[in-house]
C-alpha cells in the first residue's frame, strides 16, 4: 500500500511538473521569440541593453535572488540548500530584457534556473524530505529545459549527468524522463517548435576518419578557450566592479561598442538563426565563434541572464561548420560535430550529449556524437562551465 501511495505521488508531481514546466516553458520561448523578432525588427533597442541591464539587477535585489547563476544553483542544489521560488520570475524576466536589447545569451540557462525555483515551490506544497526534494528539482530542470530546446531524452538526462550522484540518479531516472516528456508533449501542443537540423552523413573511408579527428581535436581547443574566457571574464568584472548596476552597465556599453566595430548584429542574442544558417545553406563566417565567445563572455560575466548553452550550440556549429569546408567535408556534418564536442567538453555530460545530438540532427549521426563525445571528455578534462 505504501509502495502504491509512493508511486501515486510521484506521478502526480512528474505530471505536474511536465504540464507547468511546458506552459510556463512555452511562455518563456514565445516571449523569447517575440522580443528576439522585435529586436530585429527595430535595431535602436540595442542603446536600451544598459537601461535593460540595471532593471535587471534591480528585479533580482527586489527579489532577493542577487548572485544565482545558473553555477550558483545547481551548487545549492547539490548540497540540499534548494533555491528560492522567486527565481523563476527573475529569471524569467532577466532573460526577455537580455534578449529584447541584444545581450550574448541563451535560453537553456534560464529554464535550468527556472526548473529549479518550480521545483522549490512544489517542493513545499508536497512536503518532501531533502533528498525527494532533490529528485523534483531533476525533474523541473528537465522539464524547462525540455520545453524549451524540444530534446526530451537529453534534457532527462541532462540535469542527472551534470550534478547529482549516481544512487540519486538512479532514482530520479524514470520521474525525470516522464516529465521531460510531458513538458515536451505541453510545449509542442503550445507552438513550441523543437530545435531540428538537417544533416547528411558523408560516405565512410578511411580519409573521413582523420578529417573527423582533426576536426574534433581542433573543437576540443575551442572549447577549451570558451570556458576559460567565461571563468577569465567572469572573475574579472568581479574582482573590477563590486556595485552590480555598475558592473551590468559597463559590460552592456562594451557590446554595445563592439557591435558597431563588427559591424553586425549576429552575435547579439542567442544566434540560432545563424546555426539555421550553417546547416541549411552552409554559410559561416571564419570569425563567427571567436566573436561569439567574446560577446558571451562579456554578457554572462557583466550579469545579464540567460545561460551559456546556446552560445555552446552557436560556436561549435560555426566553428565545426567552418573547419569542415576547409577539409573537404559538409558543413552541417562538421557543425553537428562540433556542436556536440562543445556541448560535453562545456558540460562534462557525454550520455546527454549523445542524445542531444542525436535529436537535433538525427539517430542516424549516434556514432560520430558517441566518438565526438568521448575525445571531448578525454581533452578536455575537468574545466566547464558548471564547477559542481
Amino acid at each position: 500500500m505504501k509502495k502504491i501511495k509512493e508511486v501515486l505521488k510521484w506521478s502526480l508531481i512528474c505530471l505536474l511538473t511536465g504540464l507547468f514546466g511546458g506552459i510556463i516553458g512555452a511562455l518563456f520561448a514565445h516571449s523569447v521569440s517575440f522580443v528576439t523578432n522585435l529586436r530585429s525588427s527595430n535595431p535602436w533597442l540595442l542603446y536600451f541593453l544598459p537601461v535593460a541591464g540595471l532593471l535587471t539587477v534591480l528585479i533580482y535585489k527586489t527579489l532577493k535572488t542577487t548572485g544565482l547563476s545558473t553555477n550558483n544553483v545547481l551548487k545549492s542544489l547539490k548540497e540540499g540548500e534548494g533555491v528560492s521560488a522567486l527565481l523563476l520570475p527573475a529569471v524569467f524576466s532577466g532573460a526577455v530584457l537580455t534578449h529584447l536589447c541584444g545581450g550574448s545569451a541563451g535560453r537553456e540557462g534560464a529554464a535550468l534556473q527556472m526548473g529549479g525555483g518550480f521545483a522549490k515551490f512544489l517542493s513545499k506544497i508536497f512536503k518532501l524530505d531533502n533528498e525527494e526534494s532533490k529528485i523534483a528539482v531533476i525533474c523541473g530542470m528537465a522539464a524547462f529545459f525540455s520545453a524549451l530546446f524540444g530534446t526530451p531524452l537529453g534534457a532527462g538526462i541532462f540535469v542527472l549527468e551534470v550534478v547529482f550522484n549516481k544512487k540519486l540518479s538512479f532514482k530520479a531516472f524514470i520521474p525525470s524522463l516522464v516529465s521531460s516528456f510531458t513538458a515536451f508533449i505541453v510545449a509542442q501542443g503550445l507552438l513550441v517548435h523543437p530545435e531540428r537540423f538537417n544533416m547528411a552523413l558523408p560516405s565512410f573511408s578511411v580519409t573521413l576518419l582523420w578529417k573527423i579527428v582533426i576536426l574534433m581535436i581542433l573543437s576540443c581547443g575551442v572549447c577549451l578557450i570558451f570556458v576559460n574566457a567565461l571563468h577569465f571574464a567572469e572573475h574579472f568584472m568581479k574582482r573590477t566592479f563590486k556595485n552590480h548596476y555598475l558592473k551590468i552597465a559597463v559590460g552592456a556599453i562594451i557590446i554595445i561598442a563592439l557591435t558597431f566595430i563588427v559591424g553586425t548584429k549576429d552575435y547579439n542574442g542567442g544566434g540560432l538563426d545563424i546555426v539555421e544558417k550553417v546547416f541549411s545553406h552552409s554559410q559561416v563566417k571564419n570569425e563567427a565563434f571567436l566573436l561569439k565567445i567574446l560577446f558571451t563572455a562579456i554578457t554572462v560575466a557583466a550579469g545579464f541572464k540567460g545561460g551559456e548553452i546556446v552560445p555552446t550550440i552557436f560556436i561549435g556549429a560555426t566553428f565545426g561548420g567552418a573547419v569542415a569546408l576547409i577539409l573537404g567535408l559538409g558543413a552541417p556534418f562538421g557543425a553537428a560535430l562540433g556542436v556536440a564536442v562543445l556541448f560535453c567538453g562545456a558540460t562534462n555530460c557525454p550520455v546527454a550529449t549523445v542524445l542531444l545530438c542525436s535529436e537535433m540532427f538525427g539517430f542516424k549521426g549516434i556514432l560520430y556524437f558517441a566518438a565526438a563525445s568521448l575525445i571531448a571528455t578525454y581533452l578536455t578534462g575537468k574545466k566547464r562551465l558548471y564547477n559542481v
